[in-house]
């Protein structure tokens, strides 16, 4: 029997099955540009908070294109969390400029909460909009964008709404690694789906979480996931775990964000959260490692080491992963020139787990913004699947 034949089938197997459910998929997200704003005099009061500890290269920018939103019933607070750069003069310019800019300083940390957790927390809490939009620092909004979203929210009576967003960030492996880590998400949690009230498919978004405060109070707010380091996703998972309407669209044209400057900046950023979508679990990652080897490491080497079918199979399996990164960078507006990088983040992604696992152990927590949090605290928290 050809064990090496047969495992290359199963790999291409496994591939064409991944890229069939993230191709059609994504073919059924909606796209925010087939939404029409919502007429102003249908508008709802609408808060929306923006967290930022040491924002001072993004927030102006950021905040600006908030308070430019063609959007009649708005609330903007900025939560300045223990900011120890600029963030807080510039801010405070803008509110100058701007009196309807309501600032929230927190000097202060309380002991099991996360900060950014906390940050969003008490910015609901002084909120006075019937729906609470939670974005981050260095998102630019198109002017419609909340007019839009605001209409699915009214007239499909949904809770809690999400949208993927445009990465700006210069470099073609940087683009590659972003692509990628999209393209994993959509696999793992399959964001199409959210939509079906019978699905237990969840998702959250940190640079466009719109839920409608009802719902928010209902499920305790940021309270039960106050030490998740993955705040967003996990804001999700409570609103659809406990009943409320959920979905998720397309938001390319609306929203963008230069994500990360630079690879080495994308790989520390991942590391502190990484090992918490494995639930801290050393286990969990065993498990995943092989997989991603066999999937995406394993096909590029067999095409030089085997022969025959096992080549052509492997052959394949590299074509697929090109085509899926070809597909996701179509999605997302990215050059094609990304396409080849493709083949490196495998690895990349590899050395984010083990080191943000291992890193994660060594200091027993991670460290966030210059706070630490143990990690017994950080295993209390609610699973992520």
């Amino acid at each position: 029997m050809d064990y090496v034949l047969i495992t290359a089938l199963v790999i291409l197997l496994c591939n064409l099955a991944g890229l069939a459910i993230v191709l059609v998929g994504s073919g059924k997200i909606r796209d925010l540009n087939d939404v029409p704003p919502l007429p102003s005099e249908k508008h709802p009061r609408v808060s929306i908070i923006v967290p930022a500890c040491n924002e001072e290269d993004t927030i102006e920018p950021a905040l600006r294109s908030l308070l430019n939103l063609a959007y009649s019933s708005l609330e903007i607070i900025v939560v300045n969390d223990r900011s120890t750069d600029r963030t807080g003069d510039i801010v405070a310019g803008l509110q100058q400029e701007f009196p309807q800019l309501e600032i929230l300083t927190i000097h202060d940390l309380p002991p099991g909460w996360l900060g950014k957790s906390h940050a969003l927390y008490l910015g609901a809490k002084r909120a006075g909009g019937d729906f609470l939009l939670f974005t981050d620092a260095d998102i630019i909004f198109a002017d419609s964008t909340l007019a839009r979203a605001m209409t699915l929210m009214v007239n499909e009576k949904q809770d809690h709404l999400s949208l993927t967003f445009k990465n700006t960030a210069p470099g073609l492996l940087l683009n590659a690694m972003i692509i990628d880590a999209g393209l994993a998400l959509f696999s793992l949690f399959r964001p199409w789906k959210v939509r079906d009230p019978g699905s237990k498919t969840f998702i959250g978004v940190g640079a466009f979480n719109l839920v409608r405060k009802s719902a928010y109070l209902a499920i305790g707010g940021h309270e039960p996931i106050r030490m998740h380091p993955i705040d967003d996703i996990m804001l999700g998972k409570l609103i659809k775990r406990n009943g409320f309407r959920q979905d998720f669209l397309a938001g390319h044209a609306f929203l963008s964000v230069s994500w990360y400057t630079s690879p080495g900046r994308m790989i520390t950023g991942l590391m502190k959260n990484i090992f918490a979508l494995y639930d801290f679990r050393v286990s969990r990652v065993v498990a995943a490692l092989p997989v991603i080897a066999a999937l995406a490491v394993l096909p590029p080497w067999g095409i030089l080491l085997t022969s025959g079918a096992a080549r052509l199979s492997f052959l394949l399996c590299t074509a697929l992963r090109l085509l899926c990164a070809a597909c996701g960078a179509r999605y997302t507006g990215t050059t094609l020139k990304t396409v080849p990088f493709s083949l490196l983040t495998p690895y990349i992604n590899i050395y984010i787990v083990i080191c943000g696992m291992l890193q994660t152990l060594r200091k027993n927590g991670i460290v966030w913004r210059g706070t630490h949090y143990p990690l017994d605290q950080l295993k209390k928290n609610l699973p992520i699947l």
